[in-house]
């Protein structure tokens, strides 16, 4: 049924493109015939772009897991309140993000800072291709921008990292042995109001062996927690092992780099200029704003392309620069 979906979506979207450069096709004609019409051509022309540049997005996620949700975990570098500030706007940016593609979130846990900002949080992105879509933000990111937490308005720069795994469908066989396990309850904090347990409803689960952790406190019996927390162990021993494979070949992660200096993926600068610079892509974007409120796919689609051309930057070369 999956795959009968997906050769559904691919028709649907080739009559599409059939439609749309009929259309432009008719356009060209009436202009040939004196008619003026140039601004409904130039409207046909751009939606005709974008969808195109969506397609070829879809074309570049064929990948194993591709096609599955993701699991998104955010941690903020050392800095205290200005990483978890910066955390905690990398984590509405992605919100947004999702919101535009139109993909469900579910917060698996959420810690927030003492002063402001999260010191963690873990979420699930649903929806078609959300880890394909989501796997290059894996790493550091980096911010440059005028403090607000500092009363004499210095500069200062910032780090977060991101790490994306895909959720594991429960066909796949992940053996978890309750020895290696260990428990912990713990009362669910957050924001306050009604959504603030009074009972150590809150799971931490420890993989002894690996030193994995996942918390959940997103529902309210202890029983679902454990049940998702089970899950979310599931989908990061899945790619735990992936990464052990893929290290025999390559020594460093971008996802196990220090989250500090240097080793930053993209770098957001607020101040003295605006600007946002993917290092592996060299991509460049100047309206800040649009990328902080969500409209990653610039990014999103560059990383693709550079990974599909084998013209991605390596660990090695970001470093350097």
């Amino acid at each position: 049924m999956r795959e009968r979906k997906r050769l559904e979506e691919q028709l649907a979207a080739d009559a599409d493109l059939a439609r749309r450069t009929g259309d432009v096709s008719a356009y060209f004609d009436l202009v040939r015939e004196g008619e003026n019409v140039e601004p409904e051509l130039r409207r046909e022309l751009t939606g005709l772009q974008q969808r195109a540049e969506e397609l070829q997005t879809r074309t570049l996620l064929s990948g194993e897991h591709d096609a599955m949700n993701a699991i998104v975990t955010i941690h903020p570098g050392a800095g205290g309140t200005e990483s978890q500030d910066w955390a905690e706007m990398l984590y509405r940016m992605y919100l947004r993000w999702a919101e535009r593609q139109g993909f469900k979130v579910s917060v698996e846990d959420y810690q927030p800072g003492e002063e402001a900002g999260i010191k963690s949080v873990t979420f699930t992105v649903s929806g078609e291709y959300a880890f394909g879509l989501l796997q290059g933000e894996t790493g550091v990111h980096r911010l440059v921008r005028i403090s607000p937490f500092d009363q004499a308005k210095r500069r200062h720069t910032s780090f977060a990292s991101v790490f994306v795994s895909p959720e594991i469908d429960d066909n796949i066989e992940i053996d978890i042995k309750t020895d290696d396990l260990r428990i912990d309850t713990y009362r669910s904090g957050g924001a306050g109001g009604q959504h603030v347990n009074t009972t150590d409803s809150a799971v931490r689960i420890t993989h002894i062996p690996t030193g994995i952790v996942v918390s959940c406190q997103n529902e309210r019996s202890q029983h679902k927690n454990k049940e998702r927390g089970m899950k979310i162990l599931r989908s990061k021993l899945y790619e735990y092992e992936l990464e052990k494979k893929r290290a025999i070949s390559k020594k460093l992660e971008d996802s196990k780099l220090e989250i500090n200096f240097g080793s930053q993926i993209r770098s957001y600068v607020l101040q003295p200029y605006r600007l946002i610079k993917d290092h592996r892509t060299k991509t460049e974007i100047g309206d800040v704003d649009r990328v902080l409120n969500g409209d990653l796919d610039p990014l999103l689609h560059a990383f693709l392309v550079a990974r599909r051309s084998g013209t991605l930057g390596t660990v090695e070369e970001v470093i350097e620069e």
